[in-house]
Parts: structure tokens; C-alpha cells; sequence
């Protein structure tokens, strides 16, 4: 690892197909670089991650050679990107002229109408194509669900997704051997600690330096709030916050691993999990974002922590000692962005209980928008038992209040009572009771309370086999 001052210094990565040596700050975004090296097909459209108008891809070794997969370039510090490499639209078209299958279908079926946002289209796109994933509109659906067109012109943007994906990948990318001749010494504009070690010794040195992972919330401080970020630990090399392993009894995340990791992973073993996550963002805020990012910014919105409360998860934090703590997510946080978390502590890793994965659990998010939008109400339920009795109940609720909320009394309400209809009303009148949902401009505590109240019966009524939950009347007046 380079010993410097992550202030910003000399930085090498491959940008299409060409190597690129750069003196940039640590928070440069990468949308910035290019468009400052005259790639301009590159939009700025909001400065959030919300659009996909800055959409561009990043390659990296794997084993099975270069992996591309999508950025939000407006979000994302170039500082990052040491010995990676980066492709805008303009660096699709391969050398002798022969466009991109992205780029060819998006003008054989008329895909562009304005052109604001046709660049990030097409490298959402191209990203498909390059995965060589199955000519399927919900395959297209899913890989454009972040980037909006403003004149609304989706049929042939997907008509055209899914005609590029019966072409098949393209030559056109070829940084293969270019991100592998680059060493892991490269110069890099941000510290960027390849294992534990190295991180501790980084945040020893560097006490005020922020840490880094997609940079998904924390990029939001420089792009809204034009706050500097000069000092910036990348954790995102450190190898062993990016393991997933398995013990007898639990699941170990590294804190480092992406969501789009964590929906391939979870794939054969939590259904309701997988589906929330592809409502957690877009994708490529699931390229970037972590578990370990969204616990450590103590968001009361965060989509994951009440999941993790409802499968009692515990969250392990190493000082830069080397010395392991473990605390469960459900008292992890002291207060709104206040956790338990000391100066010299990183999230490490989570651990999650076989059992709890395997017992009955849904999560429930309500919304403005049906992706890639901040949660009103996010409910999480898990229960063991058999449909006439609980056994065991774990409530929470994101969204609701300053912190995530885990709903002891209802729980223990519920626990060791027999199931019925009445009991189910109960626990909804009981729930008005025991929480005082906030109003701001997402919700109002009236809706709060009344979605909260159908997540918990929605939940309750399909542990019990019914098939058709019934929503009861809820008073709004708690």
C-alpha cells in the first residue's frame, strides 16, 4: 500500500482502453474527470445517483477476467478507481467505427429522443450485454430501472435493450489486459488498504480521514451540500471486508460487499430479501452500495437495519487495536445519525443466524416510487412457530421515527398466544399504541400508522396461511 496523505495525489487507471495518470483531490467525482477530458456524453442530470444520465462503467479483474458493471459517475470519487477501467459512451465504439449493440439498436429502434439521458441508457445497456445475460424484458427492466427518460420514451429504449441482448457482447471493450498489467501498486489518489491490517494502520494515521465504500451517501455531503471530503480511506480493497462466509450457525457479511453481491447470494436463500434489494436503489447504487455503508450512516431510512433487527443480526466492529466487539443491530443505534460506533471503529462484519434466514420472514416497503426511492415505512417480520401459535416474533419499522424501531411489546404479545383473527386486531390496535410516527415531506404520521398497521397484518395473516389478507379498519389518532 502507498504510505501518503490521502489529500489527493498522482492517480493511474485506464480510461477507454488508454491509461490515464492524473493529479486529482481525494473527492473528485469520476463524472468531473471525464467531462474535464472532454468526454461530455457523460451527463450531469442530479448530482445524487437518482438519474442514470452519468451512468458509465467500471471494470475490474475477476475470475473470469474483466468485470464490468455500472457507476453512477456523479457520485463515485475518481480517487477510487486506481487500476480500474473506466468506459464512458464514447469509448463503446470499437476502433475501426463499429458501434456498440447498445449503441446500434438504441438508433435502429429509435431509442433516443431528446439525448439528454440516451448516453446513461446506453451504458446501462451495454453493461447487459456484456454480462451476456438472457434476451428477457425483465432482465432490461431491471438494468434501466436507474436511469428516468424525460421525454418518457421507454417502449423503444426497451425494445431496443432486448434486441442488443439477442446481438450478444461486442469487442469494443477491451481493457482486459491493460487492468491486468496495472499492479496493485498503482498510484492511487485515495488510501486504499488491502486488508485489515492495513486499514487499522490507516485510521490510525489518519483519525480524521472519512471512510469510503460506494460513497452512495457519503458523496452526497460533497455533490448537495459542497462539503470537502479531502482525507478518504477506501475500505472497498480490503480483502476481508469483502468474504462471505458460513459457519454451523451463522452467516458472516463483510461490511464491503455490494447489494448486487448480496442479491446473487441470496438468491436460493431469502426471496422477500432479494426482492426488497432490487427496490433498494437502482442498479447501479447496488454496484456501489454496501451493508456495512448503510448501518455505519445511521439513516432512520436505511431499507436494512430493521431486516437485520427482525433477524437479530449482530454487527461486529474492530478497533484499530485489532480488538472485536459484536452488538446487536438492534441496539446499535443511540439516537437520529448517532450510533454506537467509537472514533477508532469500522464495521467490520454481520453476522446473521442460520435460523433466523431460514424461518418464516417478510419485508414490506412502501413508497413513492416503486424503485430506486427512500422508503415512507419499511416493516420487517419474522416469526417461528407453527400457523395457530408463535413461537418466536421479531417487529421492526424503518422510517418511522429518529432510529430504526424494534416493537418488543408487540412481540411479546403476539409470542406464545394463539393465532386467530381477533388476536391479529389486537396486535394492529396495539401497534397504534406503542409507536408515535414522525410527518415530514415523504409521509405523514397518519399514513405511517396506517401502513404499518397493514404490514403487520399482511404478515401475520400469511404466517397463518390465508391468502388473501384482510385489512382491517385503523384508528389514525395515536
Amino acid at each position: 500500500m502507498v504510505k501518503t496523505c490521502p489529500n489527493g495525489q498522482e492517480l493511474k487507471f485506464i480510461l477507454n482502453n488508454q491509461i490515464k495518470e492524473l493529479d486529482v483531490p481525494a473527492d473528485k467525482t469520476i463524472l468531473q474527470a471525464v467531462r474535464e477530458l472532454g468526454l461530455t456524453g457523460t451527463k450531469e442530470g442530479c448530482a445524487s445517483g437518482d438519474c442514470g444520465a452519468c451512468t458509465v462503467l467500471v471494470g475490474e479483474p475477476s475470475d473470469k477476467g474483466v468485470r464490468y458493471q455500472t457507476v453512477n459517475a456523479c457520485i463515485a470519487p475518481i480517487g477510487q478507481q486506481a487500476g480500474r477501467h473506466i468506459v464512458t459512451v464514447e469509448g463503446l465504439e470499437s476502433p475501426d467505427g463499429e458501434l456498440h449493440p447498445a449503441q446500434e439498436e438504441m438508433v435502429n429502434c429509435h431509442g433516443s429522443q431528446c439525448g439528454f439521458c440516451t448516453p446513461g441508457f446506453v451504458m446501462s445497456l451495454a453493461a447487459l450485454v456484456e454480462a451476456d445475460v438472457s434476451a428477457d424484458r425483465e432482465e432490461v427492466l431491471q438494468g434501466i430501472s436507474g436511469n428516468l427518460c424525460r421525454c418518457t420514451g421507454y417502449r423503444p429504449i426497451v425494445e431496443a435493450g432486448i434486441a442488443a441482448l439477442e446481438v450478444g457482447s461486442s469487442a469494443a471493450i477491451q481493457g482486459q489486459e491493460l487492468v491486468q498489467s496495472l499492479s496493485a501498486s498503482t498510484a492511487q489518489a485515495v488510501l486504499q488498504p488491502a486488508n485489515e491490517s492495513e486499514l487499522q494502520e490507516s485510521i490510525r494515521d489518519f483519525p480524521n480521514a472519512d471512510l469510503i465504500a460506494g460513497g452512495t451517501d457519503l458523496m452526497l455531503e460533497v455533490t448537495q451540500r459542497y462539503e470537502a471530503k479531502p482525507n478518504l480511506i477506501d475500505v472497498t480493497r480490503v480483502e476481508e471486508l469483502q468474504l462471505v462466509s458460513a459457519d454451523e450457525e451463522k452467516l458472516v457479511i463483510g461490511a464491503a460487499v455490494s447489494y448486487s453481491r448480496l442479491e446473487e447470494f441470496f438468491a436460493g436463500r431469502s426471496s422477500p430479501f432479494v426482492s426488497l434489494l432490487h427496490r433498494l436503489g437502482s442498479r447501479q447504487i447496488r454496484n456501489s452500495g454496501t451493508l456495512g455503508g448503510n448501518l455505519a450512516n445511521g439513516s432512520p431510512i436505511a431499507d436494512t437495519p430493521p431486516i437485520l433487527i427482525a433477524w437479530d443480526a449482530e454487527i461486529e466492529t474492530v478497533n484499530t487495536k485489532g480488538e472485536a466487539r459484536l452488538t446487536a443491530v438492534s441496539d446499535f443505534y443511540r439516537g437520529y445519525r448517532d450510533t454506537t460506533l467509537s472514533g477508532d471503529e469500522y464495521i467490520a462484519r454481520i453476522h446473521i443466524p442460520h435460523a433466523s434466514i431460514e424461518s418464516f420472514h417478510r419485508f414490506f416497503k412502501s413508497s413513492k416510487r416503486l424503485e430506486d426511492d427512500i422508503s415512507s415505512v419499511m416493516g420487517a417480520f419474522r416469526f417461528e412457530g407453527t400457523p395457530d401459535k408463535v413461537t418466536v416474533a421479531r417487529i421492526a419499522f424503518g422510517g418511522m421515527a429518529a432510529t430504526p424501531v424494534r416493537l418488543k411489546a408487540i412481540e411479546d404479545l403476539l409470542t406464545d398466544s394463539e393465532l386467530s383473527r381477533d388476536l391479529v386486531a389486537q396486535a394492529v390496535e396495539a401497534l397504534g399504541d406503542k409507536m408515535t410516527p414522525l410527518t415530514d415531506v415523504r409521509a405523514s404520521a397518519a399514513y405511517r400508522s396506517e401502513m404499518a398497521a397493514s404490514m403487520l397484518e399482511r404478515a401475520l395473516l400469511e404466517f397463518m396461511g390465508e391468502a388473501r389478507p384482510v385489512i382491517t379498519e385503523v384508528s389514525l389518532d395515536a
